[in-house]
């Protein structure tokens, strides 16, 4: 006798009221958006979980939490409903053709400009809406493999032991220059001597590059005074040009505000660079845009 299997429908009108009490924060609040009753908010959200065979909140005080599996509810939840928007909107301007949705992640310490490249890089190859995600590398890193996103920018590959689970290329390798003020202009004679003791703003531990900087300073017998800590370029340098302390950054990276006359160029590090790698991770159904950015895309710096 043929086996027939029996296929689980997803009830869409729970989905969304599960949805809309995640994003409220409780159910009453939910009710009050809803204009529907406490009780039956309650029951939709139960049948929600008997159907998934998973609870999706967990009472704390008065507030609900979401569990581990309620949190992949809601991802989930958040592209169906986005989706069902966008459809709703091209049905309503008649335009009948559906634009690529093309998501990037971009570590904090990658600068803006290379993000700006890629998006337009994107827009060129075809029509796309495109969600860009700021974060650590962990997270982003667990993001692409969980095929949430499709591409991460970062200024360090993967691991050696996930090389199965990334395709990774290198974009840019970019010398490492010493900006500062006017006031630091005589560091200039005898470096990169001259600056032992001098106060710096570096990028903060976890990062590859502190890591190099540490490495090439003691390695020269330099011992450097770190008074601020920070892994966005964009604070780096308006500290810099505030007179906070030393800069050390990727070199195109201090060229504009050496035109503006914000800072001067102090000295390059012999041998330290700034990598900046394009990662994405295998799946069966790959994005086209995504694809083609892994294999064409180059950034002109």
């Amino acid at each position: 006798m043929e086996r027939v299997e029996i296929m689980t429908w997803l009830n869409y009108h729970h989905l969304y009221y599960f949805w809309m009490t995640a994003k409220e924060g409780s159910i009453s609040s939910a009710s009050e958006k809803l204009r529907v009753g406490q009780p039956t908010i309650s029951t939709q959200i139960k049948n929600l979980e008997e159907s998934l065979s998973q609870s999706l909140f967990t009472r704390q005080g008065r507030g609900l939490h979401l569990t581990e599996a309620g949190k992949v509810v809601l991802d989930y939840a958040n592209q169906i409903f986005s989706l069902g928007n966008e459809l709703m909107e091209v049905i309503k301007d008649e335009t009948f053709s559906k634009r690529a949705h093309v998501q990037f992640g971009a570590l904090d310490s990658v600068p803006k400009s290379l993000v700006q490249s890629l998006i337009r890089s994107a827009q060129k190859i075809a029509p796309c809406v495109i969600t860009v995600l700021e974060g650590g590398g962990e997270y982003l890193f667990r993001e692409l493999q969980a095929h949430r996103i499709d591409l991460v920018i970062s200024n360090y590959p993967p691991t050696t032991g996930d090389s199965k689970q990334y395709f990774s290329r290198n974009l840019a390798k970019i010398p490492i220059t010493v900006f500062a003020t006017k006031k630091f202009q005589a560091l200039k004679r005898k470096f990169p001597q001259s600056l032992h003791d001098q106060p710096f703003i570096m990028p903060s531990l976890h990062s590859k590059l502190r890591h190099d900087l540490n490495h090439f300073f003691q390695s020269n017998g330099i011992t450097v005074d770190v008074v601020i800590e920070s892994q966005d370029t964009s604070i780096q340098k308006l500290l810099g040009y505030e007179g906070m302390g030393l800069v050390p950054l990727p070199d195109f990276a201090g060229k504009e505000l050496i035109k503006e006359g914000k800072l001067i160029k102090i000295g390059s590090l012999q041998g330290v660079t700034e990598d900046f790698w394009l990662i994405s991770s295998p799946r069966k159904f790959s994005n086209p845009i995504a694809e083609t950015l892994m294999k064409n895309f180059e950034w002109k710096i």
